[in-house]
């Protein structure tokens, strides 16, 4: 059987200045020889909402179902993915858990595709990530605009 998914890589990240505060997200996505780059802001948000944002603005600008690897430096969304706690938290309607309402758009996201994420060592020697987040900070310095 042929394998007809495409195959995406989508970098994100997020900030805040001030946690709560004003926050950015940035994605980066690769297909191919192709580059798109996306990046918002909110007025009063945290850092883990904005770290959501990102990916999920990344994976919800797919036109069809993709083979995606998420890069992101957030230990909270990978490790949540990874670990299986998010699927715990929606066992209990999201009981205990921060950010429901973006954890339960990112899962019917993840559910569309098949997503694997990867944890980066964030502000070190991945240039995506770095640009990621200079376009999230750069997105909340437009807030003040």
């Amino acid at each position: 059987m042929i394998d007809l998914l495409k195959e995406v890589e989508i970098y994100t990240d997020g900030a805040c200045s001030g946690n709560p505060g004003k926050g950015g997200w940035a994605c980066i996505m690769l297909y191919k020889s192709h580059k798109k780059v996306f990046s918002g802001a909110e007025t009063l948000t945290t850092n883990n909402r904005m770290e959501l944002r990102g990916v999920i603005e990344g994976l919800s600008r797919l036109k069809e179902r993709c083979r995606v690897k998420v890069y992101s430096d957030s230990a909270y969304i990978v490790q949540a993915i990874n670990n299986g706690w998010v699927y715990n938290w929606e066992k209990t309607n999201y009981a205990k858990a921060k950010n429901a309402d973006l954890w339960r758009e990112l899962l019917a996201l993840i559910r569309a595709n098949e997503v694997e994420f990867i944890k980066v060592k964030g502000h070190s020697d991945n240039a995506l990530n770095n640009e990621c987040d200079r376009l999230a900070r750069a997105a909340i310095a437009n807030l003040a605009n």
